[in-house]
């Protein structure tokens, strides 16, 4: 049995294009498997808390001596990192928001990029313990960011790959609806995006 978990974090709603970009990924790979489990996470509806010094000290103190407000700070990360674990693929919807990822996103990530659970450091360097994942990402953007000269303003996808592979998850495909602000390229950038899934 296959398990997806599929994280989105656009806030814009029905005007979304991450969002059912996220959804067309996730919907082939049921097609494809119709015997996959699927554990949505919306981090818009659902988000996690924005790290403090308190969620720190929780991760830095071994689950039986924390204290109850140590233990509750660490609860929706243990539970985000076990929803990860527990999952064989990972959808996550991306859209570009001032050059990168939303704020409710990279709370997520700081959520699930733990040391000694998600990686750990060895003397010939880190090393990520989340192993044997494949990773779609949805990006959405704007402009156009996958070539020219707005390029070098996507922070998004060498941000996400960047970290997903330190904790382990190396095997990352993008999949990008892009140019949704342009005329020309709006009215298509969709259709477009999910034609070109191929799982």
């Amino acid at each position: 049995m296959t398990k997806i978990l599929y994280i989105s974090s656009s806030v814009t709603g029905e005007n979304s294009f991450s969002l059912p970009l996220g959804k067309a990924i996730v919907e082939k790979l049921q097609l494809a498997n119709p015997d996959n489990v699927l554990v949505e996470h919306n981090l818009l509806s659902n988000p996690l808390p924005h790290i403090t010094t308190t969620h720190l000290t929780a991760f830095a103190t071994t689950a039986g001596q924390r204290s109850p407000e140590l233990q509750e700070a660490a609860r929706l990360s243990d539970e985000a990192i076990a929803e990860l674990m527990e999952a064989d693929i990972i959808v996550i919807g991306a859209p570009l928001y001032n050059f990168g990822v939303p704020s409710a996103l990279k709370a997520w990530i700081d959520h699930i990029a733990r040391a000694g659970l998600t990686f750990h450091y060895t003397e010939q360097g880190p090393e990520g313990l989340v192993k044997g994942k494949k990773v779609y990402l949805a990006i959405a953007a704007g402009g156009v960011y996958s070539e020219g000269p707005m390029q070098a303003y996507d922070f998004v996808t060498p941000y996400l790959k960047a970290v997903l592979g330190f904790i382990g998850m190396t095997d990352i495909t993008v999949f990008r609806a892009e140019g949704t602000a342009i005329p020309g390229l709006k009215e298509v950038a969709l259709e477009k995006a999910i034609a070109a899934i191929r799982l």
